[in-house]
């Protein structure tokens, strides 16, 4: 008997992510009313908000129809319209909990959230019962499916009516036992500009798992009319975009602004389109360069962009698309030091071979190491952070190009006092090449960060060991 008047909620069950709900539903002399899916309500009380986009029902005429045990790449919600079910469900996920069952009764009073991965079936206990479940994405031929048998002796489901002597079809009595079942695989992340500074430690962080997909330029075309149905996007939970367009100076010649529109702005838009499409969290790597400098202390992730540049315009723009995509990171960064070219190296290379440069003292940040960077990636993804921007750098007491230049001198075994400080103006006085303009001021808030947890490392003592 369906029962009234309850207060929607959730309840918590032993598998992971599986939820049972209780559903208001208000009735009299003529019959029930439930609100079966009302997406403000339940992501308020606790559902995720998996954007369902199909719903089917199955009618079953007979108690004891049994259909299951079947696993499919997406999430469901089911509920009954009509008649009483008894659910089981089996955790056919990889990880510590697969093979973990929860059963109970399902009325129109009552609904259950299916997380992607779980071995959902049932047996009817009414006559005429009407099983709905809304799922959000579509039945595909090359999705991977898993399934499992009614009868494994693991499991060990109590099913009210013995499965003898109920109506079942032969395909599902013939699903293999659990010793022989094929896991559901996680959800992947694609790591686009892979063969960057950056892209070389997010595979340092990651691994070498077959949940991560590393694309570098040379496999992956964003400007590929394909690129939008060359992969089946279900199956991604996130896309990190390490590429981008960085030749500050080239971007203000003619060719240049183009190829930094196309990389940082056309190439942003096709990710963001097939993220929100498909659920997808996109994170994004923004720059200091989006800012015009002139701020007395450091930026927040609030503080107004006032691009100088043609490379900061782009990263601008790029950064503005990817704040239409629902589940999203605009990881905000400065002075990116990893494996490859950077200004640590060259530095180091001058005092290695006598040269004593002339460095900008005029412009002050943070460097930012690769590990920091990347580690604060996997942890906004893996913590779940709220969606937003985040301002990423390593930390320390902000210091300009000069004084870094000092300090690898003098790590590397070398007198500072080989370093001298110039202006900005000074440095590019005989360049005949166009030069973009510099931020004065990239020192950026870290406040944001830290609070969810993640504490960058101090940058002077990582280039200590970096320069080791």
């Amino acid at each position: 008997m369906t029962e009234f008047g309850k207060t929607l909620s959730f309840t918590e069950t032993a598998i992971p992510g599986l939820l049972v709900a209780d559903l208001p539903v208000h009735g009299d002399s003529r019959g029930w009313f439930k609100e079966n899916w009302q997406r403000e309500k339940m992501t308020s009380a606790g559902l995720p908000d998996f954007g369902p986009v199909q719903n089917n029902i199955s009618f079953n005429d007979e108690v004891g129809t049994t259909r299951g045990i079947h696993a499919e790449p997406w999430d469901k919600w089911v509920s009954v319209a009509t008649g009483r079910i008894f659910g089981a469900w089996v955790d056919l996920r990889e990880g510590p909990s697969f093979g973990q069952v929860f059963t109970t009764e399902i009325d129109p009073s009552k609904a259950i959230f299916v997380p992607r991965g779980v071995g959902n079936s049932y047996q009817t206990l009414e006559p005429d019962t009407a099983y709905v479940y809304l799922v959000n994405d579509h039945w595909s031929p090359d999705a991977e499916y898993s399934f499992l048998n009614l009868a494994d002796e693991t499991a060990a489901i109590q099913w009210p009516i013995p499965l003898a002597d109920v109506e079942v079809s032969a395909k599902d009595l013939a699903h293999p036992r659990l010793a022989d079942v094929t896991p559901i695989p996680p959800k992947k992340t694609l790591v686009v500009g892979a063969n960057g500074q950056l892209g070389r430690a997010l595979r340092d962080v990651f691994g070498d798992s077959a949940r991560y997909e590393y694309a570098g330029r040379d496999t992956l075309d964003l400007s590929d009319p394909a690129f939008a149905t060359s992969r089946r996007w279900r199956d991604y939970d996130a896309i990190i975009n390490a590429a981008a367009y960085t030749s500050v100076d080239l971007a203000e010649t003619p060719d240049g602004r183009a190829d930094a529109w196309a990389a940082n702005v056309t190439g942003v838009a096709v990710l963001a389109r097939i993220a929100t499409e498909n659920g997808i969290t996109l994170v994004h790597v923004s720059s200091d360069y989006v800012f015009d400098g002139t701020k007395e202390g450091a930026y927040t992730e609030a503080d107004a962009i006032r691009p100088l540049s043609v490379y900061g315009q782009t990263k601008a723009a790029g950064d503005a698309i990817v704040g239409t995509v629902p589940r999203h990171y605009i990881v905000r960064t400065s002075w990116v030091i990893g494996d490859g070219k950077n200004f640590v190296r060259t530095m180091a290379s001058l005092a290695e071979r006598g040269v004593d440069p002339s460095v900008v003292d005029d412009q002050v940040g943070r460097l930012t190491f690769t590990d920091d960077l990347a580690g604060a990636i996997r942890h906004l993804l893996d913590s779940s952070a709220p969606a937003g921007i985040y301002n990423v750098t390593s930390s320390g007491e902000p210091q300009s190009w000069a004084q870094l230049a000092e300090h690898v001198f003098a790590l590397s075994g070398h007198g500072p006092e080989r370093v001298t400080g110039v202006s900005t103006d000074e440095y590019f006085s005989s360049v005949a090449a166009a030069v973009a303009p510099r931020p004065a001021n990239s020192t950026l808030d870290l406040s944001k960060l830290v609070s969810t947890g993640f504490v960058p490392s101090d940058m002077l003592v990582r280039l200590r060991s970096y320069l080791a």
